[in-house]
């Protein structure tokens, strides 16, 4: 982690009492739920399936292009206010981004054979989010016992790890907002820059989100010969 994303998520951690970090459950909820333009992530995931004709890793890739697409969306629309509607962006533009990323990891996980109403594959699509290089830190400084699949197929449920894990995610999502947010002020100057700061952060971040959930969550599907 480079020192000025360590900044950056020091800053969220301390934002993250106003912005209550038990927010990003309840985002998750909605996210698997289907909230807005997002379905529910069993129904998006099979439209997907059914359109690669049952092929799953194709599926799995066109989920990722197509929510690159929608976080690049919303980070244009939240983010295409003036100087004087930056802060009041910054929480939605947080809440968009963690909900289409949400909705994301959710839906390779239900493709690959996880059940989404698990609560250790919930901690795992969180932990996901959190990025291989952070996941990586935090194991190394004992803040998160393992890599995503491994919370996903832990024999039990570790309640207390529900809170931390909720905790850190809010703290990284926050983080990364705030650590872009001097570069989408100074984009705001001009007309348009600013969404196209935002569009091209919250896009290449959920592709690596993408690509990261692709990696981690082995397949878990039962093949048949």
């Amino acid at each position: 982690m480079s020192m000025k994303d360590r900044i950056a998520r020091e800053a969220g951690s301390h934002v993250v009492p106003a912005v209550a970090s038990g927010y990003v459950r309840a985002v998750l909820d909605r996210a698997i739920d289907g909230v807005g333009p997002l379905r529910p992530v069993v129904e998006t995931a099979g439209a997907k399936l059914a359109a690669h004709g049952g092929d799953v890793e194709k599926a799995v890739a066109a989920l990722v292009r197509s929510h690159t697409s929608l976080a690049g969306l919303q980070g244009f629309v939240t983010n295409l206010g003036g100087l004087a509607l930056a802060a009041a962006t910054v929480p939605a533009n947080v809440v968009g981004v963690t909900l289409v990323q949400c909705h994301l990891v959710a839906g390779i996980a239900h493709l690959r054979g996880y059940d989404l109403a698990d609560p250790r594959v919930r901690n795992a699509v969180l932990a996901v989010m959190l990025g291989e290089d952070t996941v990586k830190e935090m194991i190394r400084k004992r803040s998160l016992p393992s890599s995503p699949m491994a919370l996903a197929t832990s024999p039990v449920h570790d309640p207390v790890l529900d809170e931390r894990i909720a905790k850190e995610v809010t703290a990284e999502l926050v983080g990364r907002t705030i650590g872009r947010r001097a570069l989408m002020l100074a984009g705001k100057r001009v007309p348009l820059l600013g969404g196209a700061v935002g569009a091209g952060a919250d896009g290449f971040g959920t592709w690596q989100v993408g690509r990261y959930a692709q990696a981690e969550l082995k397949d878990r599907r039962i093949r048949r010969s």
